[in-house]
């Protein structure tokens, strides 16, 4: 990951959102603003395509003028969204570990936002010791702007599936297991 020019000359570089089989509004509208959008045209990225789940909020569609702004679409839902993420320079997903980690496994640039209308939110923690890993980027959807705005993807660690010690660790803290090696 952060190899590559941001500038050069590839036909797309798409950003794929992810918001799983559930309802994720405040995201889908987060990434439909014109800021957020034009963050990412000005981090490289040609498309959006945002996969909205069961949401009521329908966002924009725009062709995008190649050089001048992004294009976006978007779909409810597909059965599966392995080749979105395979395609995708740039994942924006919900905090369900199932979309993480498979976006992770491909090695693909991560940002991870959380959805605050959760009661009991344990897929924000898991998000959120991934980013202080350095794995990926955790936002709230009010705070996805800046996140496009500051990231540098050269800064993010590979997640390596093959070790589960650390993850081990952190589940069994969390649910209240000492460790007695």
């Amino acid at each position: 990951m952060g190899e590559g020019d941001d500038h050069s000359l590839k036909s797309k570089k798409i950003v794929f959102v992810t918001v799983g089989t559930t309802s994720f509004d405040s995201l889908v509208k987060a990434v439909d603003t014109r800021e957020v959008r034009q963050a990412l045209f000005e981090k490289g990225y040609t498309h959006l395509l945002i996969q909205m789940g069961r949401g009521s909020y329908v966002p924009n569609k725009y062709s995008g003028e190649p050089g001048n702004s992004l294009s976006v679409d978007y779909f409810t839902f597909s059965s599966s969204i392995a080749e979105f993420l395979k395609s995708a320079s740039l994942v924006i997903s919900h905090a369900g570990s199932g979309s993480i980690f498979e976006t992770l496994r491909l090695q693909k640039p991560l940002i991870v936002v959380v959805n605050e209308d959760l009661m009991d939110n344990h897929q924000s923690e898991l998000a959120e010791e991934l980013a202080d890993r350095k794995h990926l980027f955790c936002a709230r959807p009010q705070m996805l702007y800046e996140t496009i705005s500051v990231m540098d993807l050269a800064s993010l660690i590979v997640y390596q599936p093959g070790n589960a010690t650390p993850v081990a660790k952190f589940i069994d803290k969390f649910i209240g297991f000492s460790n007695n090696e």
